[in-house]
């Protein structure tokens, strides 16, 4: 099998072309999901460890 670097890079330009790049409000979009979401699972795994911590503190005395 040998290896062609110019039709490598040819066939790279040819499939970057066909790459279908999100506009500018899908992007925000998306990132603000994201974060959201991030937030909310912190807030929540916070919550329970808070909730967590509170039960083996009163069963234990500490």
């Amino acid at each position: 099998m040998s290896v062609n670097p110019t039709k490598f890079l040819r066939d790279v330009r040819s499939e970057a072309r066909k790459v279908t790049w999100p506009t500018r409000r899908t992007t925000l979009v998306t990132t603000a999901a994201v974060l959201a979401m991030a937030a909310g699972a912190s807030a929540f795994f916070f919550i329970v460890d808070q909730v967590i911590g509170f039960g083996i503190q009163s069963l234990f005395g500490l």
